[in-house]
């Protein structure tokens, strides 16, 4: 007697007596005589500060005492009903919630709607509810701006700070005003956890019954759609690192970057229980972050407290996903490590996070327990039923369980996750105040809430615009209405970019251009071309180039910053390590994979060890990054633009070689960059006062420095819209393209470059290519025209060619003869170069001090002042240089006897007698020739041969001038 006297007394459960009140008040019957329970099985305490939902079930849902009672068996006196304790607050919450969805209308002047999207009421969350049967969704989006925006602002207040707890309330409204707008959608995705069926509010005027059209169905199924709600839009966005346990329970917004994310794992939700003992069927238990059973059989007999069996099959499941988020950058205190959170998210929100992403959170702080302290070794603590005073015999219940004694051991310990029913991209810059910028529209609610899929490559242009088009507001297009068709926008977005940087406007071309990118292809083959730039700034130390990658980091919501020494190549690319929680291997993202579609700008890239600069290969050039180690082969995407910034070797760029000495970069990764930018530092006065202007303005007077003419938002919405298209070559510009590829390979060939530096390859080609693309797009056309791939070529060959060009120093050709002549020798310089009096005056004052020398002297010591060096360029050099090897090589190929020297430089005049146009003229090149030649002759590309004998052997003047030049051995023809 006493064993069942205690059960319910004792129990947890204060409803477990309700199924004799329901009989009492005439419970309709079913077929078969059994009785119906109104009242859903008992669940344990919470363990969380939230109350339990107020979940009701379904009259069919739970059918109690089927074996082993004796229905015929009169009551026991003691067993009294316990009166159902109601939440009046609560209820009150939820009517008010219901009468604000179900009345509040937008104004359309405020949202600006575009008249692209018909709407199908003019009440904003009627119209949603209407989208969710069309789209087959379960998520209602609540502005809270609307809910503060009312005279009254008790809901807002009491969903802020009573947010778990009035949560199940307001389900239960939104379920009441989907079964009442979209009845049939509400059925067909029966929900056991609404009140449908017992508020009378609901479903009426449906005139069909609720039996009728749920007859065909089981009480519960795993395809059941969980409608739930979610709020965006508070007015603050709090930091990771200001939670405290005061804000647990309450609706919040944070703001951080997502490090992690797990797969879609399936949670269960609502579980239905079979008992072992009397196979009683226990239906919607309510899982509370971990595995709930019932604290007891509803079968007053059977009094089993330990043996359950799950039916999977009418249980309810809901996707559930945990993502791992990092505090952003611009919010860490100095000296602090970054502070990380686990968010927990479920239903239509899950995989809306990728690694990488700067995301506002919007949520509630719940405790659970630290699953990773369970694995440490030592005493484990763990959650055990305390059965020290039970009775040794087999009496049943024993002393029974009370208080949180169910629960066992209290040694667990628990940390703070983020429940969120909310996920919305953070495009706040650094130093702004985080917002998130959301004005939905009730007509594409999913579109204006950046909460469709990111916009796919293989997409139409058109397509993706008026999905990009469909999320602003009206003001927003208007304007970027006016910025695309204003005139002359390409240049004036460059000089909107990086406007606290005074000057360098080729870089911000090339840094605006990677920005907008090319466009990615693929081959019927299914082979990848890429459409992203590759860019790399050398320069001297102070030109600004650490800020460039700062800059293009703060713009992009999606950037990277990292520095070259301080990463390793897993580090750039990926890396295997040991989950916490499952022990199993997982893929840890590195910075090229959380730069997906975005820009990975790394600092300081000639410091990086050459086995780190190896693991970029591949992800610049296929864009992909393969890992075959710790058994996992995986193949993942990096579909990133890289912008480097490196110093010169010595620290200061030497523009006596090529670029390729001047930075310890090997041949393939240059070959892999599109844009290299040499950026000097070179006095100019004006440049060095108006660059100390600008320098001490920003120090003076801060943002007032600059005024540039569009703002970091404007800049940001033209640039994503301007993504969107998918720009074509015309012919004339293919056949421009080809033209310049060949001018480019003609001028490498010659030697235009400098053989040293890297070659003109057909990466540059589509270097050429992707640079016409992106221009295309920066003015919002969809064809490329000539005058774009001219603009790319300009870009390319300034940024490969413009500092390799070196000057070349020649002597003058009289030395020669003055070595090797006599006095007469010296008495033939003053006709040739005007300079020698000069010398002359200078050789007698040095030699007055020293008469005895007399002429021996000045004739030794004239031909170091006459020894005159004249600078021409490196192109015009090559260019003599390979005329005179190609005329010496042709004859040597005929006759082989050597081309004399007047017979060359003849020769010479004759090819360039078009280009002189006077006498001065053909005398200043016939010089500049012989001066080259004598550099040849030093150089070993010539040879000089003087009648029978060697240039070493001494002869008269008349024989000196019988000079003959063939080729040096050493000469190699081939690379001229």
């Amino acid at each position: 007697m006493s064993s069942i006297v205690d059960g319910p007394l004792n129990s947890d459960n204060p409803d477990l007596d309700l199924a004799a009140g329901s009989r009492k008040n005439g419970a309709p019957k079913l077929s078969n005589g059994r009785s119906r329970s109104t009242q859903r099985s008992s669940i344990p305490p919470s363990e969380s500060n939230g109350a339990l939902s107020d979940v009701e079930g379904f009259p069919d849902d739970e059918i109690v005492g089927v074996r082993g009672t004796d229905r015929n068996r009169p009551r026991d006196p003691m067993a009294r009903a316990v009166p159902k304790v109601v939440d009046r607050v609560g209820e009150k919450v939820a009517e008010e919630f219901e009468s604000f969805l179900d009345q509040f209308i937008e104004d359309i002047t405020l949202s600006g709607a575009p008249p692209s999207s018909a709407m199908t009421s003019d009440k904003y969350y009627i119209a949603q509810i209407h989208g969710l049967r069309i789209y087959n969704l379960s998520t209602l989006y609540v502005d809270f701006q609307h809910l503060l925006s009312l005279q009254n602002r008790t809901l807002a207040n009491a969903i802020a700070n009573d947010y778990y707890r009035y949560l199940p309330f307001l389900t239960r409204a939104l379920h009441n005003l989907i079964a009442k707008y979209e009845s049939r959608y509400f059925k067909e995705h029966r929900q056991p956890t609404s009140a449908s069926s017992q508020t009378g509010t609901s479903v009426a005027g449906n005139g069909v019954s609720q039996a009728e059209t749920q007859g065909s169905r089981t009480t519960n199924q795993q395809t059941d759609k969980l409608f739930t709600l979610a709020f965006y839009n508070l007015p603050l966005i709090s930091r990771i690192r200001q939670l405290r346990t005061a804000s647990v329970g309450k609706l919040l917004s944070i703001s951080g970057t997502v490090t992690r994310t797990s797969e879609v794992r399936p949670e269960l939700y609502l579980a239905t229980f079979i008992c072992e003992g009397c196979r009683t069927v226990i239906s919607n238990v309510e899982q509370t972050f971990r595995y709930t059973e019932p604290t007891q059989c509803p079968n007053l007999t059977c009094g089993n407290r330990q043996g359950w069996r799950l039916d999977i099959r009418q249980s309810t499941f809901v996707d559930w996903q945990k993502v791992r988020i990092q505090e952003n950058s611009s919010e860490i205190p100095t000296g602090s490590m970054p502070r990380t959170m686990d968010v927990i998210l479920r239903g239509e929100i899950v995989d809306r996070a990728k690694a990488g992403e700067k995301c506002v959170f919007t949520g509630t702080l719940i405790v659970v327990p630290d699953v990773s302290q369970l694995g440490l070794p030592g005493v484990r603590p763990e959650a055990t039923r305390d059965n020290r005073n039970a009775p040794r015999g087999g009496d049943a219940g024993g002393s029974g369980v009370t208080g949180l004694k169910a629960l066992g051991v209290r040694d667990l310990t628990y940390r703070m996750a983020f429940l969120s029913c909310m996920v919305t991209p953070d495009t706040s810059t650094p130093g702004q105040a985080a917002n998130q910028q959301l004005n939905g529209q009730a007509g594409n609610i999913l579109a204006s809430l950046n909460q469709t899929a990111s916009i796919d490559p293989q997409d139409s242009g058109d397509y993706a615009q008026d999905a990009y088009l469909q999320s602003l507001t009206s003001s927003e297009i208007e304007d970027l209405k006016q910025m695309v068709h204003s005139d002359h926008i390409y240049s004036r977005l460059v000089n909107s970019l990086a406007p606290m940087v005074y000057g360098h406007e080729i870089v911000k071309k090339g840094l605006l251009l990677q920005l907008m990118g090319g466009v990615s292809k693929v081959t019927p083959e299914g082979m990848q071309l890429r459409g992203d730039l590759n860019i790399c700034i050398v320069g001297d130390p102070s030109t600004s180039k650490s800020q460039f990658l700062k800059y293009i980091c703060s713009f992009l919501p999606r950037a990277v910053y990292t520095s070259g020494k301080a990463s390793s190549a897993a580090g750039l690319t990926a890396a295997v390590v040991k989950d916490e929680e499952t022990g199993e291997f997982t893929i840890e993202a590195g910075a090229l994979m959380l730069a997906d579609n975005g820009i990975c700008a790394i600092d300081e890239f000639d410091k990086m060890d050459i086995g780190d600069q190896v693991a970029i290969h591949e992800a610049m050039e296929q864009q992909t990054i393969s890992i075959a180690k710790a058994g996992i082969q995986a193949t993942l995407n990096a579909r990133t633009s890289i912008l480097a910034a490196a110093n010169p070797v010595g620290g200061r760029y030497n523009r006596k070689t090529t670029l390729r000495a001047n930075i310890n970069m090997s041949a393939p990764i240059m070959s892999r960059f599109d844009l290299f930018f040499v950026i000097l530092d070179e006095c100019n006065e004006s440049v060095d006062r108006h660059l100390a202007e600008h320098i001490v303005n920003i120090h003076m007077l801060r943002d007032d420095a600059v005024q540039p003419e569009f703002t970091t938002e404007q800049l940001q919405r033209y640039i994503r819209f301007a993504r969107t298209f998918k720009p074509e070559f015309t012919p004339e510009a293919k056949a421009l393209l080809v033209e310049k590829y060949k001018e480019l390979r003609a001028d490498d060939a010659q030697g235009g470059i400098g053989r040293n530096s890297y070659r003109i390859t057909v990466r540059q080609l589509e270097s050429m290519i992707r640079l016409s693309e992106a221009i295309a797009k920066a003015n919002c056309v969809d064809d490329v025209t000539p005058n774009f791939v001219r603009e790319a070529f300009n870009l390319l060959r300034q940024s490969i060619i413009s500092v390799e060009k070196d000057d070349v120093e020649v002597e003058d050709d009289e030395d020669e003869v003055l070595n090797n002549g006599i006095a007469n020798g010296h008495a033939d310089g003053p006709d040739r170069d005007g300079d020698s009096p000069m010398a002359d005056g200078d050789d007698d004052d040095q030699d007055g001090d020293d008469r005895p020398d007399g002429a021996a002297g000045r004739a030794s010591q004239t031909p170091a002042p006459q020894s005159r060096r004249t600078k021409i360029t490196y192109d015009k050099y090559m260019a003599i240089l390979n005329m005179l090897v190609q005329r010496v090589n042709e004859d040597e190929m005929t006759s082989g006897e050597g081309v004399e020297h007047e017979e060359l430089v003849t020769w010479y005049l004759e090819q360039k007698e078009e280009e002189l146009n006077s006498v001065e003229e053909a005398e200043e090149e016939k010089e500049l020739a012989r001066k080259v030649i004598k550099r040849m002759v030093k150089d070993n590309i010539f040879m000089q041969i003087r009648g029978e004998g060697f240039d070493g052997d001494v002869g008269s003047s008349r024989d000196a001038e019988k000079i003959v030049y063939v080729l040096h051995p050493n000469c190699a023809v081939e690379e001229m």
